[in-house]
């Protein structure tokens, strides 16, 4: 059964992120989660992702590796949890995992590099979107006009809320730090590691496999709380989002990008994805939504104030959750 306070735990979590965020001062001492959990990849990738190793030992040391990452990230979070609990107290030491777990979540960061997008669209026009853009998508954006660019941060955004918010919090009320550490080496795994060139086809293969596995809750959970927070957006259509998921989410080339971009898209009256350049090659890949494609800041805008809607629906059910727990727990 789950932790009666998981679900506090996060929601700390994610009010401790959006104050705060993760400092900049803290980055430059210390670096950051990830920047250590890929630090521990690229040494293990230059170690035995090796030309000399035939592909099904390369594919079978991926998955020794996807493994051992998320067991290790588990186990050091769990420790650390305990720790925390065991030399400081139940209120001070689950104050300090909250803090600690606010270092895994990314809504802050999404929402101003998301903004920033917007921004340099309305000062610096297409060249200045272009550099901004850059920051937060792995698309070729030389050729992008200011629909394109909109778009992509738009897409980003919705991306990004499934496994940069809503993952690391899932993860986090299943198995506490653990669990969002697991989660957050898993993914860290997939975007180095987790790319179907010829390097990382096969030792990459397990991290990409795990990384669908773990955010296929999550995203169908990001497109609900997209859905719900139609509800309180004065421009939204709660209704559309259900059609445009019901109709496209399952055509997105990715298993789960395609449940929160098409619920965004259907909700705002977009119309997301479609073709994309990559490293000169184009995808030709199915849009997501029926609406308008030529976008521009205001509607990044619109989106973002549904994405922090959003934000609020989820704290309100981790909120709902705790209660159902402890009456639960009363009752047994």
């Amino acid at each position: 059964m789950l932790q009666t306070i998981y679900p506090i735990l996060v929601l700390a979590a994610l009010l401790v992120e959006s104050a705060i965020g993760y400092p900049s001062r803290l980055f430059a001492a210390i670096g950051h989660p990830v920047t250590w959990i890929g630090a521990a990849i690229g040494w293990l990738d230059d170690g035995l992702n090796r030309t000399d190793v035939s592909p099904a030992r390369r594919r079978f040391r991926g998955v020794l590796v996807a493994l051992v990452l998320a067991g290790t990230a588990a186990l050091a979070g769990h420790g650390i949890e305990k720790l925390s609990i065991g030399l400081l107290g139940d209120t001070a030491g689950w104050l300090l995992v909250a803090v600690l777990m606010s270092s895994l979540i990314a809504g802050r960061s999404l929402d101003d590099h998301v903004a920033a997008v917007a921004t340099a669209l309305e000062s610096g026009g297409t060249e200045a979107g272009r550099k901004a853009v850059a920051r937060i998508v792995g698309r070729d954006t030389a050729g992008l006009d200011e629909a394109g660019i909109s778009r992509a941060a738009i897409e980003s955004l919705a991306e990004n809320y499934a496994d940069g918010v809503v993952a690391p919090a899932f993860w986090g009320v299943v198995g506490g730090l653990g669990g969002a550490a697991a989660y957050k080496a898993v993914n860290t795994a997939d975007s180095m590691i987790g790319h179907l060139n010829e390097r990382h086809r096969d030792f990459g293969w397990a991290s990409a496999r795990l990384d669908d596995l773990v955010n296929l809750p999550a995203s169908r959970l990001a497109a609900l709380l997209l859905v719900l927070a139609g509800l309180f957006h004065r421009h939204a259509d709660p209704a559309g989002a259900i059609r445009a998921i019901r109709r496209d989410a399952r055509r997105h080339r990715s298993p789960n990008a395609g449940w929160p971009e098409a619920a965004m898209a259907g909700a705002l009256g977009f119309r997301l994805a479609g073709a994309r350049s990559y490293g000169g090659v184009i995808t030709d890949d199915p849009a997501m939504g029926d609406g308008r494609a030529g976008l521009g800041p205001a509607d990044i805008r619109a989106a973002l104030g549904l994405y922090r809607i959003a934000l609020v629906v989820q704290g309100l059910g981790l909120l709902g959750l705790a209660v159902l727990l402890v009456l639960v727990r009363a009752l047994m």
